[in-house]
């Protein structure tokens, strides 16, 4: 983790400000080309996916898998996720969205799990299916 970039490019200098313009959000590697595309810089698919997991890999960028029907989505955190370092995710069964979910109740539910059941989740990989409040 945290590994130097073997190199720098101009599309990994124009996806990474993309990222850092975008803090918070998930996107898939299809979302990236889309967006390029539509500027008229477009950027081949394999070249998104090397880099996305490069900048996964120095921890510029959090992966998620939520189920093996949808792709993986990316998200930028600087090095960083979540304010506090803790987040659970909600994905709504609707529309597809993806959230972060930080809060106390969150993480009383950890602490019971732990103690009652001997369980410790990954709040990184912890999605909740529901709906949104815009799709309910």
């Amino acid at each position: 983790m945290n590994a130097r970039p073997k190199y720098r490019t101009k599309q990994r200098d124009l996806l990474l400000r993309y990222l850092e313009s975008m803090p918070g959000v998930h996107i898939t590697a299809g979302d990236v080309c889309e967006h390029f595309e539509s500027q008229g810089m477009p950027i081949g698919q394999t070249t998104v996916y090397r880099q996305l997991e490069s900048m996964v890999d120095e921890g510029l960028v959090q992966k998620y898998i939520i189920d093996a029907s949808d792709p993986a989505c990316f998200e930028y955190v600087g090095g960083r996720h979540c304010e506090t370092g803790v987040c659970y995710h909600c994905k709504c069964e609707k529309c597809g969205r993806l959230f972060h979910v930080s809060a106390g109740e969150m993480n009383a539910l950890s602490e019971y799990l732990e103690k009652s059941q001997n369980f410790i989740l990954d709040p990184k990989r912890t999605v909740f299916y529901g709906l949104c409040r815009s799709c309910a």
